[in-house]
């Protein structure tokens, strides 16, 4: 009758939870003991509740009796199909309270609602890492222990969280799900095409607090930064370089190993880097989309337009420390040193 009258006269004496059963009181006061009687025998797992082994028993089994009858998902847990039903249905019974946000299973809420309250209960007990949801703090105990537990069936990488997988696999089957609405673009990671749709906006919300630099990835101007502070994280292993960036260290490396993943569809020129390949496609096109506003040369790079730019400007930035000489590039300065030191270019 307590279902009807909402009343929970069996109180927990740690917290102010209630329960409507002299049981079901038992199996609370578990999650503070952190007592789990009910024990796999087939492995260590254990559990507060005979109905959690049950269903975890499933596993060892491949019992999974329930079925969906719209598409060939099946499952261990009634709970678990009537989530998936949600799918068919685009029912989203669990609201927030503070937001319009909706969600197909109450914890999924409860996660959500952490976001609201900031709060991040979830805490690495080697460094200070913390988080609002159980599976991120799973994922980065992984960078601690090295482990990578999501193989790929394709090739030998490793991945750290199943999503991560599922975005690696993309690599081998050319899938790009996320399509922008205003052009072509496409592209394997959402993140990117949120990147790519500042494009069409112009905005660039993240401004270097130092000089005029603004970009549409926080990524680059976590990179630019560097510049400023000449921080240099990223070594080689194999030479003495030191990188601003894992991409360009990654670069770099290809150097030694003579690795050129990015060809050219129409010719033999290859190349280690993207960007590289890009320029070089437009020696094909006819493509200069850099052009000066002072006169009418266009350019293939953004860096040959700004050497241009120094003949307006009289610009020269590169000196020689051991002359009066200055250039307009740091190649011409390289080639003028070589005159005080004797140096053969060939």
């Amino acid at each position: 009758m307590y279902k009807h009258t909402s009343e929970k006269p069996f109180k927990c004496n740690i917290c102010d939870q209630g329960c409507t059963a002299k049981s079901a009181l038992k199996m609370h006061i578990r999650k503070h003991t952190g007592e789990k009687p009910f024990k796999c025998n087939m492995c260590d797992h254990c559990y507060t509740t005979k109905s959690a082994l049950n269903i975890h028993i499933r596993k060892h089994t491949s019992g999974k009796p329930f079925k969906c009858n719209i598409c060939d998902y099946c499952c261990a847990t009634k709970l678990g199909l009537k989530t998936h039903m949600y799918k068919h249905t685009g029912e989203k019974p669990f609201k927030c309270n503070i937001c319009d946000l909706c969600c197909t299973t109450k914890w999924h809420l409860k996660m959500h609602i952490l976001k609201h309250s900031g709060e991040k209960p979830f805490k690495c007990n080697i460094c200070d890492y913390c988080s609002n949801q159980r599976d991120n703090l799973k994922t980065h105990m992984y960078q601690h222990n090295g482990e990578k537990p999501f193989k790929c069936n394709i090739c030998d990488q490793g991945c750290t969280a199943k999503s991560a997988l599922k975005m690696h696999m993309r690599k081998h089957t050319g899938e790009k799900p996320f399509k922008c609405n205003i052009c072509d673009f496409c592209s394997n990671k959402k993140s990117y095409l949120k990147t790519h749709i500042y494009t069409h906006a112009g905005e660039k919300s993240f401004k270097c607090n130092i000089c005029d630099f603004c970009s549409n990835q926080k990524s680059y101007l976590k990179t630019h930064m560097h510049t400023h502070t000449s921080e240099k994280l990223f070594k080689c292993n194999i030479c003495d370089r030191c990188c601003t960036s894992k991409s360009d260290l990654k670069i770099h490396i290809r150097k030694h190993t003579g690795e050129k993943p990015f060809k050219c569809n129409i010719c033999d020129y290859s190349t280690s880097a993207k960007f590289n390949l890009k320029v070089h496609i437009r020696k094909h096109t006819g493509e200069k989309p850099f052009k000066c506003n002072k006169c009418d040369y266009c350019y293939t790079t953004k860096s040959a337009l700004k050497i241009h730019i120094r003949k307006h400007t009289s610009g020269k930035p590169f000196k020689c420390n051991i002359c009066n000489y200055c250039s307009i590039t740091k190649k011409e300065l390289k080639i003028h040193i070589r005159k005080h030191t004797g140096e053969n270019p060939i």
